[in-house]
């Protein structure tokens, strides 16, 4: 059910364009209102306007808080939700030592359900309105998700994970059942309401050649779907990755020849990509997560953010919680700033918030649809506390325009700084 018509007052925030071209402080235009109706973003503009196409909506003053679009985040794992911030492993170790033994759990439905209620609301908490999630292998986890997040009226995008090699007895499918288990449940919730099945092999190491090989064909049967996968978010891995493929020219080469390399790919990670695979990767439009999180708590390595949008890749932000190690994607923000320090760039404020929202929802497909406060758009809505503690308020009473005001809570902020979140229009309780 749709809210009433809603006028929301305060600093909207749209971007008109990318912060990555040309200085980023012209990609965004701010106005004083939002009107929401019937689930979807109407106009921006002055109040006056805004009540002139809608007399009799409500308005909700936000103060001087910054309205912008729900955070979207491009690639998690819920079912780590329980185990996240384990201590001190790298990638392989921490796979058999904390996630495997955790997705087990998922083969019983009211565990699933569980934490597929719990991990949504939290990430609601922070502002996050679209994920992007790998499951278990099980189908009560994909039917666990995908329910609690209909009841939210969410829109979200999720998977079954298949894996059929090196993983504990009991998280391995066949190449055969991860085919017919995907397919059931992509026919069962694909395009249902704001629901979006997301075909998931987890990585090469877990797949046997025929599994990728199903996968690509369940991907080419279903070219509307999104396929999400990891590539390249270690250097042991890769060296893995050789030892099982040993024919492959190079680790994007294990998907791209069995049909899972293409222009609604999302490649996790994607840190040490060889050059060959960056050329690829820019010539179908497959789309590069990057989790920068996870990628220093795991200790997997840099991304360079802003070298791979300057050569042409499509990027965008997510937690990777559990490997991630915070629900908030504005801490991720501040975790892709402080990578960015390291690797040469720092990273505009608005090309964070931008990379955060309008990026993300971009590598998903559903640029206009979610990301941004733009009409015709969904209209879900955050509305942020630039002043949210003590020390973030001290910092923003010296700002001179927006980006120094905002940049604080980016730095510092967490869920305190979400005052409010509408789903579709409606709040969110």
């Amino acid at each position: 059910m749709n809210h009433p018509d809603t006028i929301l007052t305060g600093q909207v925030l749209t971007f008109t364009g990318s912060p990555f071209q040309g200085d980023p402080t012209g990609s965004a235009r701010l106005s004083e209102a939002v009107l929401m109706q019937c689930g979807r973003i109407t106009a921006t503009g002055t109040l006056t306007e805004m009540q002139a196409i809608a007399p009799s909506a409500q308005v909700q003053g936000q103060g001087d808080a910054l309205i912008m679009a729900g955070f979207v985040d491009a690639h998690v794992h819920y079912p780590q939700t329980a185990m996240i911030a384990s201590w001190g492993k790298r990638l392989i170790d921490w796979l058999n030592s904390y996630t495997f033994p955790e997705e087990m759990r998922f083969k019983e439905a009211t565990y699933a359900a569980d934490i597929a209620g719990r991990y949504l609301d939290l990430t609601l908490s922070n502002g996050t309105t679209s994920v992007c999630s790998y499951c278990t292998i099980h189908a009560t986890s994909v039917d666990a998700f995908f329910a609690a997040a209909q009841t939210r009226n969410q829109r979200v995008f999720a998977g079954k994970t298949c894996m059929d090699r090196n993983a504990p007895e009991g998280l391995r499918d066949t190449a055969q059942s991860g085919y017919d288990d995907s397919k059931a449940l992509l026919e069962k919730w694909h395009g249902v309401d704001r629901l979006s099945y997301v075909i998931t092999p987890r990585f090469s190491p877990t797949s046997t050649p025929e599994q990728l090989e199903a996968m690509g064909a369940l991907w080419a049967e279903h070219p509307d779907c999104l396929m999400q996968t990891h590539l390249s978010e270690q250097t042991d891995e890769i060296d893995w990755v050789k030892s099982l493929y040993p024919e492959a020219r190079d680790y994007l080469d294990t998907y791209e020849t069995h049909g899972l390399l293409g222009a609604r790919g999302l490649y996790g990670h994607a840190i040490y990509l060889e050059e060959r695979e960056r050329d690829r990767l820019r010539e179908v439009g497959g789309a590069l997560i990057h989790c920068p999180t996870s990628n220093t708590f795991i200790g997997s390595g840099l991304f360079n953010t802003a070298a791979r949008i300057a050569e042409g890749q499509r990027v965008g932000l997510a937690t990777d919680t559990g490997g991630g190690s915070s629900f908030s994607m504005l801490r991720t923000m501040a975790a892709a700033y402080e990578i960015g320090q390291l690797t040469g760039t720092a990273l505009h404020p608005a090309q964070l918030l931008w990379l955060a929202t309008v990026g993300s929802a971009e590598t998903l497909h559903m640029g206009g649809i979610i990301g941004n406060v733009t009409p015709g758009a969904e209209a879900d809505v955050i509305a942020i506390d630039l002043a949210s503690t003590p020390a973030i308020a001290q910092r923003h009473a010296q700002a001179s325009d927006l980006w120094e005001a905002v940049f604080p809570t980016i730095m510092m902020g967490d869920d305190r700084a979400i005052r409010q979140v509408w789903l579709a229009g409606k709040p969110v309780a």
